[in-house]
């Protein structure tokens, strides 16, 4: 197929991208919100990439890997740079730092924080990982503007113990406080909509009363709750290997987690046959995923 025709069949939703030249070998990697128009860009004007114009000239051939989020993109892009970097790379993906979320419940002192790594701590319960700093802690201050979990401490005094008041909190509510924080850092669906339209409320309210700086601030820490809670499987908390395979007209997909990170991606033809017990081993919560891509996989290999 032709690379025109096969920019054609990409999907429109969040991904990562692979070029490659007549000879097979990767040239790029990138990660795209919206892979079709991504990808298209690069034969159109390269604006602030005009260093990219010799390896489009290159190149043969697209493989795209489509992600449920953005998120997800920019942990797949990450972790197979990190691997291997192709020629045309510069750096190792995006900038942004992985970090985790610490829940500490001790109910003197319960927090929510940013941090860079796993920590034992007694009875604290760890989130994550997710990319960007920034973002993550936009994303905290969100969930702490809703539940705020530091004002249901024991026996806080002072302006602390006038905030909570003012917020309508006690140590009463901090179990149901910690409750919805998990559920939120779990994706459950009913409690990230009640998040999101806390903020949102908070958000709309500020912009009638002309405080356009606190809604901005709102405005950016729904967007960072919307990227905590985003799909994305290609990083884990644990550091476990695994491998999972997705099957499709004749091109096996091969996606390798080595310590926790996604870092290989692999396509080769296979017949059915020998390509039923890798299916058959591939672990439950990857098979849709995997057998998604395979089709892509097969629909851009299609003549």
């Amino acid at each position: 197929m032709s690379v025109p025709a096969a920019v054609a069949r990409l999907p429109s939703g969040p991904g990562v991208y692979r070029f490659r030249d007549a000879r097979g070998r990767a040239l790029y990697i990138g990660r795209a919100v919206n892979l079709r128009r991504r990808v298209r860009s690069y034969w159109g004007d390269l604006g602030d990439r005009p260093h990219l114009t010799r390896m489009v000239a290159q190149i043969a051939g697209v493989e795209a890997l489509a992600c449920d989020s953005e998120h997800e993109a920019a942990w797949v892009e990450r972790g197979l740079l990190e691997h291997r970097r192709p020629r045309w790379n510069r750096t190792l993906g995006g900038q942004e730092v992985p970090v985790f979320i610490r829940l500490d419940p001790r109910s003197r002192a319960p927090s929510l924080d940013v941090v860079h790594q796993v920590e034992p701590a007694r009875g604290a319960r760890h989130f994550g990982p997710y990319l960007g700093g920034l973002k993550v802690r936009l994303a905290v201050s969100g969930l702490q503007r809703v539940f705020p979990l530091t004002y249901a401490a024991d026996g806080i005094t002072g302006s602390r113990r006038d905030m909570a008041r003012a917020r309508g909190v006690g140590s009463a509510d901090r179990d149901a406080i910690i409750s919805a924080i998990i559920a939120v850092l779990g994706r459950d669906p009913t409690t990230v909509a009640a998040l999101r339209d806390g903020l949102a409320r908070r958000r709309d309210e500020a912009a009638g009363n002309l405080a356009f700086e606190l809604a901005g601030r709102l405005q950016a820490e729904c967007e960072a709750v919307d990227w905590v809670v985003s799909e994305q499987r290609a990083a884990l908390i644990e550091p476990r290997d695994l491998d999972a395979y997705g099957w499709s007209d004749g091109v096996l997909v091969e996606l390798r987690v080595r310590a926790g990170r996604l870092s290989i991606w692999t396509l080769r033809a296979c017949g059915e046959a020998a390509a039923r017990v890798r299916l058959e081993a591939t672990p439950p919560d990857w098979a849709e995923f995997a057998r998604r891509n395979a089709d892509l996989a097969a629909g851009l290999a299609r003549p």
